[in-house]
């Protein structure tokens, strides 16, 4: 029988350390009025000195396995989505693999900046679907703030640090789980948004750039229509989604992705005022916090989505 990706838990981790916008402008040129109403961003989570992505990603996937209610001798696989690794190699997933003390399966990273958590799941559903692996934790976890240029406000105002992880096991014939995914890219606009360094170009970890306006542009206009690939792929309409848990970007895309679908406010989850954009693990993060409070219920359909760099972009549908 065909087998689906059930979400057996949830889990999250944000760092203790926070910078709210007023802090900000002591460092740079803005204000909270400024950065607010332009992003929806008040605050933002900042990893402490000596605290990595694997320290964020293992609090989470440890959260996430704890609400599963497993045993570590039962994952098969660990993902970690991240554009902000430990170190260029080995993969920030073998050191959360070890130190979550699993010594079986198999462990790797995934890189699309912030439609990875999407990725990542994709990924994971066809290892589980293929009969591969059956239980795997998948981990979206950021230390943004390691490659901004706290220079420049236009980019130093809109990341922050987190981790979240949901863990996946396959069943049989079972009306919940992961429905399809839907991944997408296009390097033609590699330079809108980058990194501008690496070991192979500079040698060095480089700062985030980004043309925010052009950004914005394509990433209502790719939502928008991987949106509508995945609801025409399960013969659904924008009727049927109970809730909406995008990446947490800009609070001005959120709410016009959640129009477009018909959704009330209330059903559209928003974590980006308090987390700022957090790449990876926007989703996770947005997705743990709405579980965990008891606004995601059972039998529920949930539609993620998300744009990277790259430019990347991808959606998923999940019966809860």
């Amino acid at each position: 029988m065909p087998l689906r990706s059930v979400v057996l838990g949830c889990g999250a981790y944000l760092p203790r350390r926070i910078v709210t916008n007023e802090e900000l402008a002591t460092r740079v040129d803005t204000t909270d009025e400024w950065i607010v109403q332009r992003t929806g961003i008040k605050q933002r989570h900042v990893a402490a000195e000596g605290e990595f992505t694997s320290d964020l990603a293992l609090a989470a996937a440890r959260d996430a396995v704890a609400h599963a209610g497993i045993g570590v001798d039962e994952i098969d696989l660990v993902i970690v989505a991240t554009a902000t690794p430990d170190n260029t190699f080995p993969a920030t997933a073998t050191r959360v693999q070890h130190k979550l003390g699993m010594a079986r399966g198999f462990a790797f990273d995934v890189q699309a900046v912030c439609s990875g958590f999407v990725y990542a799941l994709g990924v994971a559903d066809n290892f589980i679907k293929s009969g591969q692996v059956k239980t795997a934790v998948v981990i979206g976890a950021e230390t943004f703030s390691r490659i901004l240029d706290w220079t420049d406000r236009q980019t130093c105002v809109l990341f922050g640090d987190g981790a979240g992880a949901v863990v996946l096991r396959g069943e049989e014939a079972s009306e919940r789980g992961i429905l399809s995914t839907h991944l997408h890219s296009d390097g033609d606009n590699y330079d809108l948004l980058y990194v501008d360094g690496g070991p192979s170009s500079t040698g060095t970890v480089g700062h985030l750039r980004m043309e925010g306006r052009k950004v914005f542009v394509h990433a209502v206009q790719r939502l928008a229509e991987v949106v509508e690939e995945a609801l025409s792929a399960q013969q659904l309409t924008a009727r049927d989604i109970d809730w909406l848990v995008p990446h947490q970007a800009n609070k001005r895309i959120i709410d016009g992705v959640g129009k477009k679908l018909g959704l009330d406010a209330a059903h559209v989850v928003v974590t980006v005022d308090r987390h700022a954009n957090t790449s990876a693990a926007s989703i996770p993060l947005a997705l743990a916090e709405a579980v965990h409070d008891g606004r995601i219920k059972r039998g529920e359909l949930v539609l993620l989505e998300a744009m990277g760099g790259g430019f990347t972009w991808g959606s998923a549908l999940i019966r809860w």
